[in-house]
């Protein structure tokens, strides 16, 4: 399994409900399963991770930190490493997220912007995610996922590899997936844009929390304004 790219959407007035809570009280109530109540509710094409798996990671999270006295972000803003702790609440008040191979994110992202990613740094710029906003945000899934599956042929074909399926019996499988995630990241953009209360946070597995995020939406810039 390779490197995911994550495109993480999260309902921010649940964040704030979290955030404005006193951090020795969230302890008890994410403990004992009372704060499941601030989650949104799950977007049923999207995929999140479960409410006590969720739960688990902030909690051992926060034992490494101990009993502080404030609030949730007072707290968070004063530790190093507060942006780790942002990030794992994010998940905890995120309807859904976009997850794919980093490798197949340049095929969507190269097919959406009509040019090619250059490298990683291109593929998690600013402006290449602003680009992917305008280009999908009105866009048909399935005029999308069209597009990505014709380039991906098509590359496959200057390679000189086989389109056959009989000669390759992973050509369906993978067809497939690249339709399933190409409408995904249409879904996941329109789910971001036509809800106020929705923010993207875009990352990658294995990035520091600190750099996920654009703008004023990065986590070191959203736990300082």
């Amino acid at each position: 399994m390779g490197i995911e790219t994550v495109l993480l959407i999260v309902n921010e007035k649940s964040l704030r409900q979290i955030l404005d809570i006193d951090w020795n009280e969230l302890y008890q109530l994410m403990d004992n399963g009372n704060m499941r109540y601030v989650r949104p509710e799950k977007l049923p094409r999207l995929e999140r991770q479960f409410d006590i798996d969720c739960e688990a990671e902030i909690l051992d999270w926060m034992e490494s930190i101990g009993s502080r006295d404030g609030t949730v972000e007072e707290v968070l803003r004063d530790l190093d490493d507060g942006e780790e702790g942002l990030l794992q609440l994010m998940h905890y008040a995120s309807p859904g997220n976009w997850e794919c191979w980093e490798a197949r994110s340049y095929l969507y992202l190269d097919v959406a912007l009509g040019r090619e990613i250059a490298d990683r740094n291109d593929l998690y710029s600013v402006s290449t995610w602003q680009g992917v906003i305008e280009r999908l945000s009105n866009l048909p899934e399935d005029e999308f996922a069209e597009k990505v599956c014709m380039d991906w042929m098509d590359r496959r074909k200057q390679l000189g590899e086989t389109l056959d399926e009989k000669e390759d019996p992973k050509i369906i499988p993978t067809y497939e997936a690249h339709t399933r995630k190409s409408k995904l990241l249409v879904h996941a953009i329109s789910e971001w844009q036509n809800n106020p209360d929705n923010i993207g946070i875009v990352g990658r597995e294995h990035l520091e929390a600190s750099q996920w995020g654009h703008d004023e939406y990065n986590l070191s810039n959203y736990l300082n304004k």
